[in-house]
């Protein structure tokens, strides 16, 4: 094939914006180091990709899956279900007993902030030194 158009890869993939995504896809891994699975005869990487998707040598389904897994930022893993029943699986904890400030012993510690004006800040930042230039740096 001498040269690719849309036309040869539109039997493929009907949809030509999603030809356009798949085959700049696999451009981008064919620039990245994929193995390519035609003669490069020295095409660029979009039109050897297109080539790839004319010629059938790719799924266009195994590129789109390959594509939407790309652009995943978060990626659902499918653990293996087990074949216990829902109530055998989560035991039941029991809840704690609720704690009651007002006994001496339980009393919790009131927690208290530093508070610093803006000016007390401006005179500690004037108050710091720069570390001296030594020759060796």
């Amino acid at each position: 094939m001498a040269r690719v158009t849309v036309e040869d890869c539109i039997d493929k993939v009907e949809n030509r914006f999603e030809l356009v995504l798949l085959a700049g896809h696999r451009a981008r891994q064919i620039s990245s180091g994929a193995e390519i699975t035609i003669d490069r005869d020295n095409d660029k990487n979009p039109v050897v990709a297109l080539r790839e998707i004319a010629d059938e040598t790719l799924s266009p389904g195994d590129l789109k899956e390959d594509l939407i897994h790309s652009l995943q930022k978060h990626v659902e893993v499918d653990e293996p279900e087990s074949d216990l029943p829902e109530e055998a699986v989560l035991p039941e904890v029991p809840e704690p007993a609720p704690v009651i400030a007002d006994t001496p012993d339980r009393a919790e510690p009131e927690v208290a902030f530093d508070r610093m004006s803006e000016e007390e800040l401006l005179a500690g930042i004037e108050g710091l030194v720069p570390p001296e230039k030594s020759d060796d740096f």
